[in-house]
């Protein structure tokens, strides 16, 4: 669907990303999509095939070859998701959640002794871990977080709870193995965080419960952690306190980036369900695709899809991981994609009638998993507000 992969274009601006994604689509039909239903259906995170991605070098992706990374950018960081969100988006958001959430996000503000103490274990995938933002209190809202940070002695004591963490278990008793947590220190004001790193088996840290029985992104875990006294050293913050909210605003634009990537690939691989059955199945003696109401399905879907991807790129080839500044676009591509995703998914559900509303055509599945991204990440209307507000700051468009 679209260019070819042998093409260097905007979607591969370099033979090193074109390779990438030869490897990554490969990896994905040959090991990603025989266990998606599957997982799916059990609610079951991946962990071998997860350790995989390590090997492959995706874990790392956006980091530094001396820290185990693969040192790429952000567009190899989109190639990568768009092509293991066309078949498994759920195993791909637990990608994104270590990846660009834990793994990015400790990279680029860690210091070096902290970077040397996980990232080589992070990249190589013998651990699995998470960012923990939300609280059941404080979604969008971020900046209203309750958990708090307190000086005790030569450390800090963390109390609070987050919700909504991926790869916060890594099954129904377990915890992931690390994350980078934000919270408030006593008294400081609400627009300064700090951020800490925080081990699985630190005392009063724990898993409070796993989420069951979402609509999707099933194979992958989501729970809720709780902080009760949890003491940790001063070499597990991040940074100086109160400077983790420059971190979080300048890693929401990688994040956002690449979950608007995740909905090119629910939306190509719809596409290509669609265009396929609409050929092949035929009605009233004519093939599906020979009618209006169908053509208008697979037209519409193509250049939406065309559109998201664009975007998209342009946007992943602008941003340098290592500074903010892409707030208008980071939000506009996941504003606009996760609903084109959405939209697509629908239409070919729509196109395969009966057949699109089972599991073995892959495009249910692929509907329920694009609603969240409709939602996590920041909410549609989140992107409404930064977007309104940035766009305060142009004086013309170019």
């Amino acid at each position: 669907m679209g260019h070819s992969m042998g093409d260097l274009d905007l979607f591969n601006p370099t033979p090193e990303h074109r390779a990438l994604r030869q490897t990554v689509r490969a990896f994905a039909e040959r090991e990603v999509e025989p266990q998606a239903l599957a997982s799916d259906r059990s609610e079951h995170f991946n962990l071998p095939l997860f350790r995989k991605l390590g090997e492959l070098g995706l874990l790392g992706i956006t980091v530094d070859e001396r820290f185990g990374g693969a040192g790429m950018d952000a567009v190899a960081a989109v190639i990568a998701h768009e092509e293991l969100a066309a078949v498994d988006p759920g195993f791909t958001l637990a990608y994104l959640a270590h990846a660009m959430l834990f793994v990015n996000n400790v990279f680029l503000n860690a210091s070096d002794e902290q970077r040397e103490r996980y990232l080589p274990d992070a990249c190589a995938g013998r651990t699995v871990c998470g960012m923990c933002m939300s609280e059941p209190g404080a979604g969008t809202d971020v900046l209203g977080l309750a958990t708090t940070a307190e000086r005790r002695g030569d450390g800090y004591v963390l109390n609070g709870a987050k919700m909504w963490i991926t790869n916060g278990a890594v099954d129904d008793q377990t915890l992931g193995d690390a994350f980078l947590v934000y919270a408030r220190m006593k008294g400081a004001p609400r627009a300064q965080l700090t951020s800490f790193l925080v081990d699985k088996g630190t005392p009063g840290f724990s898993l409070g419960q796993r989420l069951k029985d979402k609509l999707g992104m099933r194979a992958s875990s989501t729970a809720e952690l709780v902080f009760e006294d949890c003491e940790v050293s001063e070499r597990q913050r991040v940074g100086p306190e109160g400077g983790a909210t420059l971190h979080m605003m300048r890693n929401l634009e990688i994040e956002r980036v690449t979950l608007a990537a995740m909905s090119l690939g629910i939306a190509r691989r719809s596409l290509d369900v669609m265009n396929r059955y609409a050929r092949e199945r035929t009605s009233f003696g004519e093939p599906l695709a020979h009618f209006g109401q169908v053509q208008r399905h697979l037209a519409e879907s193509y250049a939406e899809w065309m559109a998201g991807r664009s975007y998209t790129y342009q946007t992943a080839a602008q941003i340098d991981l290592g500074s903010a500044g892409h707030r208008l676009d980071s939000d506009g591509v996941k504003l606009f994609c996760a609903t084109m995703a959405k939209n697509v998914a629908d239409r070919a559900i729509q196109v395969l009638g009966g057949y699109g509303y089972v599991g073995e055509y892959v495009v249910e599945r692929l509907w329920r998993d694009a609603k969240l991204l409709e939602i996590g990440g920041g909410t549609l209307e989140a992107h409404h507000k930064n977007m309104t507000r940035e766009l305060g700051h142009v004086q013309t468009l170019r």
